[in-house]
């Protein structure tokens, strides 16, 4: 006869093991919801949750698992807030792996102090420095936007098509801003092109006078800014109007956003020039826009397609890696993400699954482009040219 005490310690450990087998499978997402990037994160995040969301519909994951994305905020420009909410997904919330970060200070600062000691892979959509390239990361760390040693070539060659041959540049100091400012720098002047001053700027501040005058001084009525739409940025662009010293404004893709023509003035940013990671021409693409309108966000939001395909292709890792273990998920993120194999387009969960069961190898094309990660997680990824029209920030074209 089984003693009573016995027999509830069994059904209490079978109920454990139960619930432990059925448990959710875990994704965190980390970005700046506040600070510099604010009007931006929303729909990053939502492409994020639109896999998630698919995933689900089509059966789940591991065996009917239900996948979850959880959320945590860096402000972008917080080392120690981005290494808290790192610390809390990984160490608490027990996530398998990271869409994100965002900003490319708070993707080396969650990934050098928590991820990578913790063995755990982050995908940013986001963050395009080229120190992102050269962390330790022992193969951790991904990102499905381009970095901005491309950015800023193509940036620098499309001004230069443009005979805009003389500008002044400045910069938010910090890691996105002084890589896309040496990338740039170096190609423009390269090619002919002439930087009558270059200055770094502090984020966050209210008044930028002292610094545009002394870009002003050079006499050069173009302004190049690379910073956030939601700070300095808007500050800057703001300010140099005031000024009167300023014709012409460009920007990248921290700059992209709607929001920013609004508070500056449609009439004052009319003509802008601008450059982001965007989603080519390709069927990945054409589903992606499809779904994202269909669950009510903006398919062409900055990073918005980057951020699906970092869900995405993280959930197909941990399918092929045939459990929610941290370990060997980076081989496994690698092997669906690279030919060979059957492509899966986006929103073919089942697909995928089918296939991965069946002990064939599979292929994902995204909706930002082939994800093909290079040796240190780089993907080549696609430019988009963007100009300020009837007050918004609209496509010109793609550049390869």
């Amino acid at each position: 006869m089984i003693k009573p005490t016995l027999l509830c310690s069994a059904l209490v450990t079978a109920l454990g093991l139960g619930s432990f087998a059925h448990a959710d499978v875990k994704l965190g997402f980390i970005g700046g919801f506040t600070g510099p990037i604010e009007s931006l994160a929303p729909p990053i995040f939502s492409g994020a949750q639109l896999a998630v969301q698919q995933i689900n519909q089509q059966g789940g994951i591991l065996n009917g698992q239900t996948l979850t994305l959880l959320s945590a905020d860096t402000t972008c420009t917080d080392a120690s807030a981005a290494i808290n909410a790192a610390d809390r997904m990984i160490n608490t919330e027990k996530v398998t792996a990271i869409v994100g970060a965002l900003c490319s200070g708070a993707t080396i600062a969650a990934a050098n102090n928590v991820a990578v000691p913790a063995g755990v892979v982050m995908v940013s959509p986001a963050s395009t420095s080229p120190a992102i390239a050269e962390i330790n990361d022992n193969d951790l760390v991904f990102r499905t936007t381009p970095s901005d040693s491309y950015q800023g070539e193509v940036l620098a060659n499309l001004l230069l098509s443009k005979g805009i041959n003389e500008i002044v540049v400045t910069f938010v100091n910090n890691d996105y801003g002084q890589g896309l400012s040496n990338a740039f720098s170096s190609v423009f002047e390269a090619g002919g092109g002439s930087i009558a001053a270059n200055l770094a700027h502090e984020d966050g501040k209210a008044d930028y006078r002292s610094e545009l005058g002394s870009l002003a001084s050079s006499g050069v009525d173009t302004l190049l800014v690379l910073a956030y739409a939601d700070t300095s940025g808007e500050t800057i662009l703001r300010q140099a109007y005031e000024s009167g010293n300023f014709t012409q404004y460009i920007g990248a893709d921290g700059m992209v956003g709607d929001r920013l023509v609004g508070a500056v003035g449609a009439d004052v940013l009319e003509g802008m020039i601008a450059t982001r990671p965007g989603k080519p021409d390709i069927p990945g693409s054409e589903l992606f826009s499809e779904a994202a309108a269909a669950a009510g966000f903006d398919p062409n939001s900055v990073f918005a397609s980057q951020a699906y395909d970092a869900a995405f292709l993280l959930a197909l890792a941990i399918e092929k890696n045939g459990s929610a273990d941290r370990e060997g998920l980076s081989a496994a993120l690698r092997s669906v993400a690279l030919p060979p194999g059957e492509v899966i387009l986006p929103g073919e969960w089942e697909k995928a699954v089918e296939l991965l069961k069946a002990g064939q190898d599979i292929n994902y094309e995204g909706a930002a482009g082939s994800q093909d990660f290079d040796e240190r997680g780089n993907v080549p990824g696609i430019i988009e040219e963007m100009v300020v029209r009837d007050g918004a920030f609209t496509t010109v074209g793609l550049i390869e």
